[in-house]
């Protein structure tokens, strides 16, 4: 066997074993990761749980508040499931613009703008591995239907009074409004996969589970819009550091409700 032929026989015995090593180690690399960030965590509440408890001088205040405390202030990740497990995907719209053509914003119905065009393509992009049906705000569907020209898309509209008011709806109307629409399906309302700006789809989830879609996710493996725009026409949606405390004050209020429902 001259050397050339040497040398390709020895890569070629190698190559599997490499190949089958790497996804082996780079699991070994994410599990490393995800264990330290947990003893992080863990040592991060310990310290908040002492300090609220000397500030307070209660304990066991401190212990029943920092688990609270944690995952709304520093717990900005949704739980996901893998794409091929949802049944439906449900996205919600971030901010908007100001009326092109102005008039009363009472009764003009706001433009979609570019955060809810990006929020549109992260659907197109689940779509693409997973065709089922789409239920999103008003702002999403418009760009799902104009700029992919999609179809099983369930546009969930503002409320328009009789006298033209518009009343937009919350995120919790939204969900509401879904479930409402697949509770009597013969399957029942199903597993959702949910689309949210990056700070906002934990809450975008949260929320959905708590409207009645007990099974709620945001789809493993996408990464979510993440670009403020200054020009929107919801102040609170104009950069981060604002739009984080909107958010948190929106998930202490969720809180409340559950645990005074308690």
């Amino acid at each position: 066997m001259d050397r050339r032929t040497f040398a390709a026989a020895a890569v070629a015995s190698v190559l599997p074993v490499v190949a089958s090593a790497v996804p082996a180690q780079a699991d070994d690399a994410a599990a490393r990761g995800a264990d330290r960030r947990e003893r992080g965590d863990a040592r991060l509440q310990s310290e908040m749980r002492s300090a609220l408890a000397d500030k307070l001088d209660d304990a066991g205040a401190a212990a029943a508040l920092v688990p609270s405390i944690f995952d709304i202030g520093f717990t900005w990740d949704p739980p996901t499931t893998r794409v091929s497990g949802i049944d439906f995907i449900l996205a919600y719209s971030f901010g908007n613009r100001a009326p092109a053509g102005g008039g009363d914003p009472a009764k003009v119905l706001y433009e979609p703008g570019p955060v809810n065009e990006a929020l549109a393509d992260t659907v197109a992009k689940v779509r693409a591995r997973r065709n089922v049906p789409v239920y999103a705000q008003w702002e999403i569907a418009r760009f799902l239907r104009s700029k992919y020209g999609m179809t099983d898309v369930t546009s969930v509209e503002p409320v328009i009074a009789a006298d033209g008011t518009i009343t937009y709806l919350s995120t919790y109307g939204v969900a509401a409004q879904v479930v409402n629409l697949r509770k009597s399906l013969p399957a029942g309302v199903g597993t959702a996969g949910v689309v949210g700006f990056r700070d906002h789809v934990k809450r975008c989830v949260e929320t959905t589970r708590l409207a009645g879609v007990a099974s709620a996710y945001a789809p493993a493996g996408f990464t979510m819009p993440g670009t403020y725009d200054p020009q929107s026409g919801q102040a609170w949606t104009r950069r981060r550091d604002l739009y984080l405390v909107h958010d948190m004050s929106a998930q202490w209020q969720m809180l409340e409700q559950q645990l005074l429902a308690r």
